[in-house]
């Protein structure tokens, strides 16, 4: 599943227990007529995903949905979702390439001829 939007919040990356679980949390602000507010989480190697994007970035997140059951000590059962990023992609066009020329379309090129190896060996032996 996927999310776009742009970014309105990314959080620092946050450690949790003794094992050094790691999260990151991000929300994207959807561009529809009732916008929402999305709340993407990046667990452990995840988390550096966010490294390269700022809050007002246009991105497509990747998400997963995940659901778990809880049953708290009253016996009642509980359940929560939560969404869990696992890419992010820039839709403001790619950065870096502003100074590259445009490419050629591929009919702007002429074919190779089909040269014969042995008609234009240069070796001396």
């Amino acid at each position: 599943m996927e999310v776009q939007g742009r970014i309105k919040m990314i959080d620092e990356t946050k450690t949790y227990g003794n094992n050094g679980f790691r999260k990151r949390e991000m929300v994207v602000t959807t561009e529809e007529q009732y916008p929402q507010h999305i709340l993407v989480e990046f667990v452990q190697d995840k988390c550096d995903l966010l490294n390269s994007y700022n809050v007002g970035q246009m991105v497509k997140v990747s998400i997963n949905l995940r659901g778990r059951e809880w049953v708290n000590p009253q016996g009642e059962t509980k359940y929560f979702n939560s969404i869990q990023g696992w890419r992010v992609e820039n839709l403001e066009g790619a950065q870096g390439n502003e100074n590259m020329p445009p490419v050629p379309p591929m009919e702007a090129f002429e074919p190779a001829d089909d040269l014969n190896e042995e008609d234009h060996d240069d070796l001396p032996f």
